[in-house]
């Protein structure tokens, strides 16, 4: 008997990128649970990479999503609502850095480069939470995804570590209690 089952839950995973990201296989674990799911896709290079994995995962929805385009937000929120008018889960699995400021010394960052990676890896989870908590309004679940370097140093990872580490925070600090 299986005791996890996601039957007639609606998820949006965030950062499939093709059959090799955990987002992937996040999304096929949650729809072999039942879940009913929403996918994104960065851009039309990447569409192709994703778009047989929502055919696979038989995903309601398929939509663009560059976090860092608010209009693109704004629509997938949209699309889910009126599509479900709900949302019981999200699933973050992106992280950016610029190659420049990701192969290089951490002290040897741009500004530009840290601040681009705080914002895709770790404020668009803020974002990204903002939009869809009126659809959890039965309560719900919010997904990051972490690794290692957010606790210690991991060769080659660089930039991304502190970065990972204030995304870690953050989800922490989710649940606040929201002042109205």
């Amino acid at each position: 008997m299986n005791r996890f089952s996601l039957e007639g839950k609606k998820g949006l995973v965030i950062g499939v990128a093709n059959d090799q990201s955990i987002a992937y296989g996040c999304a096929r674990a949650m729809h072999q649970q039942g879940a009913d799911l929403a996918l994104t896709y960065l851009n039309a290079k990447a569409r192709p990479y994703v778009e047989p994995i929502a055919h696979e995962v038989d995903a309601s929805l398929l939509l663009p999503c560059d976090v860092s385009d608010e209009t693109q937000v704004d629509a997938l929120y949209e699309a889910i609502e009126a599509q479900w008018g709900q949302l019981d889960f999200l699933v973050h699995s992106i992280a950016y850095a610029p190659l420049a400021d990701l192969h290089g010394r951490l002290i040897d960052s741009s500004r530009d480069g840290f601040l681009e990676a705080m914002d895709i890896s770790c404020h668009s989870l803020m974002r990204l939470s903002r939009k869809a908590e009126p659809l959890m309004s039965k309560g719900g679940s919010i997904i990051a995804m972490s690794y290692l370097g957010a606790e210690r140093v991991v060769h080659n990872y660089n930039l991304m570590g502190p970065v990972k580490a204030a995304l870690e925070c953050a989800v922490r600090a989710l649940p606040g209690q929201r002042v109205e």
